[in-house]
């Protein structure tokens, strides 16, 4: 019976890491890098400079910069008012909508 029953168990574990691995495949994962492509992106096409968009967020130009250039990301906050200023939708930066 116990030998059955964990023969049960570990094809149920196997199938499910399987299904895992499968769902990880169908569903493109949203990587830092492609966020931040589209965020360049977005600040490159809003036809404000660098420095409009600090003074629009309060911060300076010089972290507006970093996002541009560096591994720099803005807080959720900041996040949220720069799409807000650019006019894009956080879904579209983020990569959610298809």
């Amino acid at each position: 019976f116990f030998n059955k029953l964990n023969h049960i168990i570990w094809h149920s574990v196997l199938n499910v890491k399987q299904n895992q691995a499968q769902c990880a495949i169908y569903f493109n994962m949203i990587s830092i890098d492609e966020i931040q492509v589209r965020l360049r992106e977005a600040i490159k096409l809003s036809n404000l400079t660098q420095t409009e968009i600090a003074k629009r967020l309060g911060i300076s130009q010089g972290t507006v910069s970093k996002y541009m250039r560096l591994n720099k990301y803005p807080a959720l906050d900041t996040f949220a008012n720069l799409c807000e200023i650019l006019d894009v939708s956080a879904d579209d930066i983020l990569g959610l909508r298809k």
